[in-house]
């Protein structure tokens, strides 16, 4: 049975319970005390007493078939009426089912936009609205992703295919050149591809989270690159509190590291300074990565966490890099339940905060400054 049919059916069997026990009470509470047998009145002793007094079986006779009409008249109206009820309490789901067969379909821009006062239905209804909306950005984000990644998967089979073919028409090819010209297209193939299962990995959430401070993470992070910030010119200063949470130590390593190399070689020339901070929030811990640099615009800004978007003359050309370094940070941020900000400080650089949920209050402060 339909859920319209089981909704008439049970309008309908609570109003017969209703009429049953209406009628009920007036047999228990009002007929019992009629008296069985024909009263002699004297008028003369009971002059206040006028009328007819009718005996319980002749009211039985006149009650009893009024009574199952008004049975039958109260099942007839549950049903019609619990039928047209239940199909106007129902009505909202039919534009909810049509808007999950379409979704199922592929098209994914039907919104039902339900009308009417805040009820449970039309929660329902927003509920599914955002759930499409979210859906089709992450659907239009897929695509995007999945052209660019192609995009710059071909290229360097592309360029590995001409040095070939350059070399098989050269008939006194340098191989020495042409293994180094291989190996570097080919490490760059091998950083991608591994950039590109990174974010997979952790769009899945397939990893077992674990007690991990984020504090130590940061720390690791700036001793493993303090070779490249000293290359490069370039201070780091870190510091903050004990930031322990939920999460993928290798991931919440990795989301680290890509934000303190971003901050190094997308900084200034020279005498550039990378600060690096973790504090403690009530519910949430923070990491604060920032740097001297460039000034950027907001728009600019709002660009950098896409895939294979590297920014406008922002790329130092001994580190190109894969242009997914902002885009795995924000996955990762996103599989822990965290928030990514990136805000362009006043003086030039950005400052990229990323805040996590918490488990556990703060612990004493710590510094190091390199």
């Amino acid at each position: 049975m339909s859920v319209r049919v089981k909704l008439t059916l049970s309008y309908a069997g609570f109003l017969m319970i209703a009429g049953v026990l209406l009628l009920a009470a007036v047999w228990v509470f009002l007929l019992r005390y009629v008296p069985e047998r024909a009263m002699l009145i004297n008028p003369e002793d009971n002059a206040h007493l006028n009328g007819v007094f009718p005996v319980r079986s002749s009211l039985q006779y006149v009650f009893l078939p009024r009574a199952a009409a008004v049975l039958a008249f109260l099942l007839v109206f549950g049903l019609v009426g619990g039928w047209l009820l239940a199909g106007r309490m129902l009505a909202p789901l039919t534009g909810i089912t049509d808007a999950a067969r379409m979704a199922t379909s592929g098209s994914l821009s039907h919104r039902i936009q339900l009308p009417g006062s805040k009820d449970e239905f039309r929660e329902l209804a927003d509920a599914f609205d955002a759930m499409l909306a979210r859906l089709e950005a992450h659907v239009a984000e897929q695509q995007r992703f999945a052209a660019n990644a192609s995009h710059e998967l071909r290229t360097p089979l592309a360029v590995s295919r001409t040095l070939l073919d350059v070399a098989r028409a050269d008939p006194n090819p340098d191989t020495d050149e042409l293994i180094d010209r291989l190996q570097t297209v080919n490490s760059r193939a091998i950083d991608l591809t591994e950039a590109l299962l990174l974010v997979s990995r952790a769009e899945q959430r397939s990893f077992t989270r674990e007690r991990v401070d984020l504090s130590l993470m940061a720390e690791e992070a700036t001793e493993t690159l303090l070779p490249l910030a000293e290359k490069h010119g370039v201070t780091i200063e870190t510091r903050g509190d004990i930031t322990p949470m939920l999460g993928s130590p290798a991931l919440l390593l990795q989301l680290t590291t890509n934000l303190v190399h971003n901050a190094i070689v997308h900084n200034l020339p020279e005498a550039g300074t990378v600060w690096v901070t973790t504090g403690v929030r009530p519910d949430t811990v923070v990491l604060t990565v920032e740097n001297t640099g460039e000034k950027l615009t907001p728009e600019l800004a709002s660009t950098l966490t896409e895939p294979f978007q590297r920014g406008t003359e922002r790329v130092h050309g001994d580190h190109p890099g894969v242009g997914l370094g902002l885009a795995i940070v924000k996955t990762i941020t996103h599989a822990h339940d965290g928030t990514l900000t990136l805000t362009p400080r006043s003086a030039g650089g950005i400052r990229v905060t990323v805040e996590l949920p918490a488990v556990s209050p703060p612990a004493g402060p710590v510094s190091d400054v390199h």
